[in-house]
């Protein structure tokens, strides 16, 4: 019977201790915002890691990083009626966190897949693949968002530099600090035929895992997430001498729909959610009445079609609670990415993979946006969950434990042998 392979757990353990070191904030958390100067600096100790451990170093005009482990050379991939096929299996995640997150966010699935670069090659395997692990630029959003993936997939737009949701001044200082430019950035795209598939370890950053006591989730889709700017607009009055029969408060049509929002979803559509998470009143005094309330709207679906009802339905629900106080309703479209459901090939590996480990596995679908849904459309994606404690994540309180941790590092390993031998 062939060994399982496993992964150095101390050697990883040692490589995500350091890296957690950078930016790390009171709470027990990180601080790297992208391009921050602990980002970068987390971002040169990768460099160093991967040619201390021997592998090539790449970077991109997007800033995706990456440690480069080179095929045994030109294999003729079944695949491809035995054509000749230079190829390459990513694997990996990011390095960038919210403001005061996690340790484990982003990092471990990119320690696991240097992790998995260095086993590979020290038990001298040879594959028909280049195996690389990459570390995505801004994948959290303090910027653009996705912005690495939607880079080296060709979905990154000018309008997507030029307004991004961290706003323009800002992209470009963090561009400059890390010797980058417009030009650049659309420089990254990679051709098709050149990436074998896309696998990434995460952390749940839910309950689901740790509530049914299983090892591994494979993530059978990532969700849909669609926002956008809803502005409700009353009248301005005085807020002692105006009755409230009288007045046009425009927090009042924003309030009910939020409440209203949070029913919808939860009668009418279970595995999505709704979520208002700012709101700005004006003028914002104590004693005026609000004559607008611009509220954030944000929704998620892992389902294309039910992603397209509850879109129509949150709008038309805006409109009626509108219509109900008296107000007038703006409606500004900021963003959507669909559902992205995983390549079913990436999941057997998995699921393969924990059988071997003898490991328990389920199911689960992705409640948050990840570099696998850019690269769907461009290659096999798939990605697995190990489970957090208690849920929590972008918190300093997100953890997870260490063999929950190393188990995700060796199925992501056995997974990784397993799509290279099917290349």
């Amino acid at each position: 019977m062939t060994k399982t392979l496993r992964v150095n757990s101390d050697r990883m353990l040692d490589s995500f201790n350091q890296l957690a070191l950078i930016g790390a904030s009171a709470g027990g958390g990180v601080n790297r915002p992208t391009f921050s100067e602990a980002h970068l600096v987390a971002r040169k100790w990768f460099r160093e890691e991967a040619e201390r451990s021997g592998l090539e170093f790449r970077i991109d005009g997007a800033g995706n990083h990456s440690a480069f482990l080179a095929s045994a050379g030109r294999v003729a991939s079944p695949q491809f009626g035995g054509a000749y096929r230079d190829q390459t299996l990513l694997l990996g995640s990011h390095l960038d966190s919210v403001p005061d997150g996690g340790r484990f966010d982003g990092a471990l699935g990119v320690v696991a897949a240097l992790e998995v670069l260095r086993t590979v090659k020290e038990n001298g395997i040879r594959l028909s693949v280049n195996l690389e692990a990459m570390d995505f630029t801004d994948e959290e959003g303090t910027l653009v968002g996705l912005l690495g993936s939607a880079a080296i997939a060709g979905h990154l737009s000018q309008k997507d530099l030029q307004s991004p949701r961290g706003g323009r001044e800002n992209l470009v200082e963090g561009m400059k600090r890390a010797s980058l430019s417009d030009e650049s950035m659309m420089s990254a795209k990679r051709p098709k035929e050149s990436l074998a598939g896309y696998l990434e370890l995460h952390i749940e950053q839910g309950k689901r895992l740790e509530r049914a006591n299983i090892d591994i989730g494979i993530v059978s889709a990532i969700v849909g997430i669609g926002s956008y700017r809803l502005s409700f607009i009353g009248r301005a009055d005085h807020a002692g001498t105006a009755t409230m029969e009288d007045r046009l408060d425009a927090s009042l049509g924003a309030s009910a729909f939020t409440l209203a929002a949070r029913e919808l979803v939860m009668k009418d559509f279970p595995n999505c959610v709704v979520n208002v998470g700012k709101m700005n009143f004006a003028p914002g005094a104590f004693n005026i009445v609000p004559a607008r309330v611009d509220a954030a709207l944000e929704f998620r679906s892992p389902d294309e079609e039910r992603f397209n009802q509850l879109d129509a339905a949150l709008i038309t629900l805006a409109k009626t609670e509108a219509t109900r106080f008296g107000l007038e309703l703006k409606i500004e479209f900021l963003g959507r990415h669909s559902p992205t459901p995983m390549a079913d090939i990436v999941q057997r590996a998995y699921a393969d993979a924990c059988d071997g480990l003898g490991l328990t596995h389920m199911p689960l679908t992705s409640g948050a946006g990840h570099d696998a849904q850019s690269l769907a459309d461009l290659c096999p994606v798939g990605m697995i969950f190990v489970p957090s404690v208690d849920g929590a994540s972008h918190s300093p309180r997100e953890f997870t434990k260490w063999e929950a941790c190393v188990n995700g590092a060796n199925v992501l390993l056995n997974a990784a042998l397993k799509m290279a031998a099917n290349s």
